[in-house]
């Protein structure tokens, strides 16, 4: 039975599913999680740092999805609604952590002291295809090494970036949001999400000059 829905549901656009889900499919839902889970978590992972972490943003994510899309206006602002719930549970997980701290974070576009250049927290390598010059990562051992070092430097000097310019970054350069979306994800202007998104682009560049 999951089978035969499964296969219906892949043929039938986004659009038609995220509807589905909104009446109560649980096959239609099922499908939106296993579609978008992957994304979401490397958005998480990418903010705080920490698989396990990334994993309960996840996790919570999808139950507050579950719950709450019944009253989503419309089935075309499901993304950067799903997004948005993403993106304000991991500040909130950091505002926690500058309750209790152990590692300093920023949510303004000031410099975080001391903060971590190092691997990210998992200490693998994020191989994000954008970065490594070649499309992916690379056969010759040699370079895929320095790719693997490369995202791993990557990883680490965002970090540095404070909360909100890096979320708009990473929603911009990695999830490729519109600036407009960005702007109704992180509910600001959007002439500050692209002030934000400079400030993370250009802390990242000049981190990662020794790699050029």
């Amino acid at each position: 039975m999951a089978g035969s829905a499964g296969v219906a549901l892949r043929d039938l656009d986004e659009l038609t599913i995220v509807a589905r889900a909104q009446n109560g499919d649980v096959h239609a839902f099922e499908w939106l999680v296993s579609t978008h889970e992957g994304g979401v978590f490397r958005l998480a992972c990418r903010m705080l740092g920490d698989h396990a972490e990334a994993e309960d943003i996840v996790q919570e994510t999808f139950i507050a999805a579950r719950r709450s899309l019944p009253d989503l206006a419309a089935p075309q602002a499901f993304l950067p609604w799903l997004y948005r719930a993403a993106t304000n549970k991991c500040f909130n997980h950091l505002r926690g952590r500058r309750r209790h701290p152990t590692e300093p974070d920023s949510f303004d576009d000031e410099p975080v002291p001391g903060g971590s250049h190092g691997a990210s927290a998992s200490g693998e390598a994020d191989p994000w295809n954008q970065w490594d010059g070649r499309g992916g990562l690379c056969q010759d051992p040699a370079l895929r090494y320095e790719a693997e070092a490369q995202m791993q430097a990557l990883c680490g000097l965002l970090q540095a970036v404070p909360a909100g310019p890096r979320a708009c970054w990473l929603l911009r350069d990695v999830h490729e949001f519109s600036y407009t979306e960005i702007a109704a994800i992180v509910q600001l202007p959007e002439s500050t999400v692209r002030g934000r998104i400079a400030r993370a682009r250009r802390m990242l560049a000049e981190g990662m000059q020794s790699w050029r």
